[in-house]
């Protein structure tokens, strides 16, 4: 295999960007060091240029929101023709990141193309208004399975594999690669009982955006600063909606309770995570939930909804955190679930042995994850989709000893 393209509608400059956009880039740097062409096309942003390299990978943008697919289709077949941006493009193998809506890119790429979903959006779409989320999740869930119903798919959990096959999608078609982690970095001391602050203290690390549901870590700190006073919580990460959530922590009356940190450095993150407790993920839908592996990293556990799918692969329940909640496609806000959040934050804050047993095994889990291994799986997917192959099941790089069968019959290859 000697070139790939990849397509996303952003990347992890954009103001909007999250851990999709890091699992393709982390991805793309991990075939770059294996001496593949790499090519991220993307959509632009304020102060964002139209083009460079990082990691190895060459990133050309163009395009907003929705222009970013034309134009990226657009580039794609100039580029076959020798001119344009991608001039002299020539992939072997293509991903096709739909976060929601594909590129529907194998019109135009001629080369086989892998189909990367984090989660279905089923329960985002509301969100995009009536029209648009009707017309978005018609795109997603009976169009694009039928575009691409011979094109080979690649997810983050087995959730979400899941869901693939339930909107039609053959599951030997679906390979399952796992989100990596970075290595702390070196200046952060981990986790531990030295690192913990004395009162106690929750975090949320997310993207400040509504399906975070962010606002369901802020009830629970209420309901809870009740019979734990000297309870805070620190909110990490941006977002357009960080103003809702601050007037919505001044509205519970927590708002000398709650920090909200912005975007931070890595070093600055690890610090917070160190200094938690618990780890909070109310969040209505997600493929893995990075944040889970990153808070594991330093001894703490998560509590989150099981109804968001990929934090029932994340999370072992009972073992590295807590799930709450049923097993419907509901949103986990609503009356019954944020109640259950809080109780489960509170029996770990109360109950020391519990947390740190948890904390303990979460943070042996975490040490199972990297994003080189990441990228020798998806890689692994890519070279077998170059010769005509389909890949299925959980998929482990290279460097872990575990790689999967490959064929048009190729099965799971373990949990």
């Amino acid at each position: 295999m000697r070139e790939v393209l990849l397509l996303c509608w952003r990347d992890t400059g954009h103001p909007q960007g999250g851990g999709s956009e890091r699992y393709l880039e982390e991805v793309g740097a991990g075939l770059a060091r294996r001496g593949i062409k790499v090519t991220l096309r993307t959509a632009g942003y304020p102060g964002a240029p139209r083009e460079e390299i990082v990691d190895g990978v060459r990133i050309s943008r163009g395009g907003g929101r929705l222009t970013v697919y034309p134009r990226a289709l657009g580039a794609i077949v100039a580029g076959r023709l020798g001119f344009g941006p991608l001039a002299g493009l020539r992939p072997d193998a293509v991903i096709d990141t739909q976060n929601g809506i594909p590129f529907f890119s194998r019109a135009v790429a001629g080369a086989p193309v892998t189909v990367l979903v984090h989660h279905c959006h089923r329960e985002q779409w509301p969100v995009a208004g009536r029209l648009m989320g009707r017309v978005g999740w018609w795109i997603e869930s009976w169009l694009s399975p039928r575009v691409h119903r011979d094109s080979q798919y690649l997810t983050v959990s087995l959730p979400s594999a899941d869901e693939l096959t339930d909107l039609g999608v053959e599951r030997d078609r679906i390979a399952v690669v796992r989100n990596g982690a970075d290595a702390m970095p070196t200046a952060v001391e981990p986790g531990g009982g030295h690192t913990r602050t004395a009162e106690p203290r929750v975090c949320v690390l997310s993207r400040l955006v509504p399906h975070k549901q962010i606002e369901d870590a802020l009830a629970a700190v209420a309901q809870l600063r009740r019979t734990i006073p000297a309870l805070h919580l620190d909110v990490i990460g941006d977002g357009w909606w960080e103003h809702n959530l601050r007037e919505r922590a001044v509205e519970l009356g927590i708002a000398d309770a709650v920090t909200f940190h912005g975007h931070v450095s890595e070093e600055r993150k690890h610090e917070l995570l160190a200094q938690s407790w618990v780890h909070v993920m109310p969040s209505r839908k997600e493929g893995w939930g990075l944040a889970v592996i990153e808070a594991a990293q330093h001894g703490v556990p998560t509590v989150g909804y099981r109804s968001s799918k990929g934090l029932t692969d994340s999370i072992i329940d009972g073992v590295t955190g807590l799930l709450v909640g049923g097993h419907s496609d509901e949103p986990g806000s609503d009356a019954r679930a944020v109640p259950a959040l809080t109780t489960a934050v509170e029996s770990l804050l109360l109950d020391a042995e519990l947390r740190a047993d948890l904390g303990d095994k979460a943070r042996l889990r975490a040490r199972e994850f990297s994003w080189e291994q990441t990228a020798a799986g998806v890689h692994t997917v890519l070279a077998a989709s170059a010769t005509g192959r389909h890949v299925s099941g959980l998929i482990a790089g290279a460097e872990a000893g575990t790689v999967a069968s490959a064929g048009p019959q190729a099965g799971p290859q373990g949990a």
